[in-house]
């Protein structure tokens, strides 16, 4: 049974475990709940549900996260290479817009808005560990685990404020929240808040059981995933002034490669065999999946359920059967860089040629220019193309479905829907909804970590096993049903070509090109864009590089630029300086507080 209950019991906590602004991460019970019960025994299970139930965010089903989507697609995916903010312009949301063009500073009241979050989703972790850790192993069934899934969930939220926000403070259960303003934001640096959020996840793997009765409940191979992730991060060692890569740590990279080993070794996960499925509810908790929020429809709570309300401003509009908001459109330069060679090999040098599949719209018709080369078949699973069939829809072709095509063209993003007429969607608002899972952690994730880290390494046959683990990939996206004509079913709606990378070709710096390729066009879109380019020590490169060929059609990009030492990582808020009480210091590049 999928683990919905625990957001339906999470969305009931959110009355008693909520986060008052004066008191930064205060926990007020409220309701008909009462101080007593909610740090005794007898509310423990509501406390262990918020936390899980912050995954999807703190807030719930509030307006708050739309604008401070834990799927990342804006702190991920626009500010990086491959998505616009889109919606209704650059005055819609134009908070994120600024963080589109690096124009930001400590007012962004986003930033604050997920600091804050983020910090309320660490507070529940503390607080059901207080009470957790009180209480006896017959008070409390389970407790051990218990305790273990609040610690690798704190974790969770803490990385996810390390790689958005740098100098975080740190905190855990045993801290008493009257000395939160006392905390520095500087006491440890990247590296060393990286050591200990990892260390956490190996310890709370120790503690847990390597399956759960509920899907969706934290368990070994999670946290030993988790660590794997946090832990690559830890490998790519940043000056802590410039946050330019000074080091590649081989000790952390050989254990990245042993803890994935441990996982794939559980031998619970394959990767689907068809890329698409990966957008279908049946296959949601399936072989693939390591660590997902989960989300339900008509459960009992209101609306449609516990939906993915933090992707809810992204469903297509511009007349599309979703009738959305249409936020988050795919980049041309993700579209251009799905082209292939006459190898079926990535065209590493797409920049320099056309634009693929430039759409022109002329009296009411669309016209795709430039379609002749070859693209890799995951192109049409992850973007929604003018004429091109959309997933089993009948009805029409994908139109354009964009609300202001004079500022971001005429692709819409295709991945994390479900096809309209499906019976998983839900009908009228919230638009496009359904109760699809977002994917925190898949099992192509684990292969390619673990390629990544061999590539690094260079070891013995390391170069040659990393080849195998990408091919693997690769040989998924070349066997999926590919995207037919529209208008031919006999025919394929592009000239699909995609092969495995052959030994001759295959040398480290040859290898760590593709590998890094390969995280783009695999995980498009789900929101770790902006976090690689960062890892590998080559945003400014990338990013300024996409911003040139951009700003020829996109006029907004004209005075764009990324900053190195500086735009790596966003602001501290002023609203945090302020809770500080003048303790907390700004990252590196921003104007220090005064």
């Amino acid at each position: 049974m999928k683990f919905k209950y625990i957001y339906m019991l999470g969305a009931l906590a959110l009355m008693t475990v909520s986060c008052d602004e004066d008191s930064f991460l205060d926990l007020v019970p409220q309701g008909s709940l009462n101080e007593n019960i909610m740090t005794s025994t007898e509310g423990v299970d509501l406390l262990v549900n918020a936390a899980y139930a912050a995954l999807g965010g703190p807030e719930g089903q509030s307006w708050s996260v739309w604008c401070h989507p834990t799927s990342n697609w804006t702190y991920g995916e626009v500010r990086s290479d491959n998505a616009y903010k889109g919606g209704g312009g650059v005055g819609d949301l134009n908070e994120v817009h600024r963080m589109e063009i690096f124009d930001m500073d400590a007012t962004n009241g986003f930033l604050d808005s997920k600091w804050y979050h983020l910090y309320c989703s660490v507070q529940r972790c503390n607080s059901a560990l207080r009470v957790l850790n009180a209480a006896t192993d017959e008070q409390v069934s389970g407790r051990i685990s218990r305790i273990a899934e609040m610690k690798v969930l704190r974790a969770h939220y803490y990385f996810e404020l390390s790689r958005l926000f740098n100098k975080i403070p740190y905190f855990d259960e045993n801290v008493d929240i009257s000395q939160y303003p006392e905390i520095s934001n500087n006491e440890f640096t990247r590296d060393e808040i990286l050591d200990k959020l990892a260390q956490e996840m190996l310890d709370a793997a120790e503690q847990l059981p390597t399956s759960q009765p509920e899907v969706g409940r934290i368990h070994k191979y999670i946290a030993l995933a988790y660590a794997a992730k946090i832990k690559l991060y830890q490998a790519y060692e940043q000056d802590e002034t410039t946050h330019a890569v000074v080091n590649i740590n081989k000790t952390l990279l050989r254990e990245v490669a042993t803890l994935c080993d441990q996982v794939m070794a559980s031998n619970r996960y394959e990767l689907l065999d068809d890329f698409q499925k990966l957008d279908l509810v049946a296959y949601e908790n399936g072989k693939e999946s390591v660590f997902a929020i989960q989300y339900s429809m008509n459960d009992g709570t209101e609306s449609a359920g516990r939906i993915n309300w933090s992707n809810l401003l992204n469903s297509p509009g511009g007349g599309s059967p979703y009738g959305g908001d249409g936020f988050f459109l795919p980049s041309q330069d993700l579209i251009n860089a799905y082209q292939t060679d006459a190898n079926g090999l990535p065209d590493f040098n797409y920049q320099v040629k056309a634009d693929y599949s430039w759409a022109v719209l002329s009296n009411g018709n669309y016209t795709l220019i430039n379609t002749t080369p070859n693209v890799d078949p995951r192109l049409d699973f992850v973007v929604g193309r003018p004429n091109i069939t959309w997933k089993t829809y009948k009805e029409k072709a994908c139109e354009g479905w964009v609300r202001d095509k004079e500022t971001y063209g005429y692709n819409c993003a295709k991945r994390f829907w479900v096809s309209p007429e499906s019976s998983d969607m839900f009908q009228g608002w919230p638009w496009g909804a359904s109760q699809l899972n977002w994917q925190i952690i898949r099992y192509a994730d684990i292969l390619l970590w673990k390629a990544e880290a061999l590539i690094e390494l260079n070891e013995g046959t390391d170069l040659e096993t990393a080849r195998t683990l990408i091919n693997n990939i690769r040989s998924r996206a070349r066997n999926s049903s590919y995207v037919k004509n529209f208008s031919d079913n006999s025919k394929y709606a592009a000239n699909y070509l995609i092969n495995p990378y052959p030994t001759e070709v295959w040398d480290q710096d040859y290898a760590r090109k593709a590998l890094r390729w390969e995280f783009r066009l695999e995980k498009a879109l789900e929101g770790e864009r902006f976090f690689d380019l960062v890892r590998w020590g080559i945003a400014d490169q990338m990013i300024n590089s996409y911003i040139t060929t951009e700003k020829d059609h996109r006029i907004y990009y004209g005075n764009a630029q990324f900053t190195k030492g500086k735009d790596e990582y966003y602001p501290i808020p002023n609203n945090q300086y302020g809770f500080s009480e003048g303790k907390y210091v700004q990252n590196p590049g921003y104007p220090s507080f005064k």
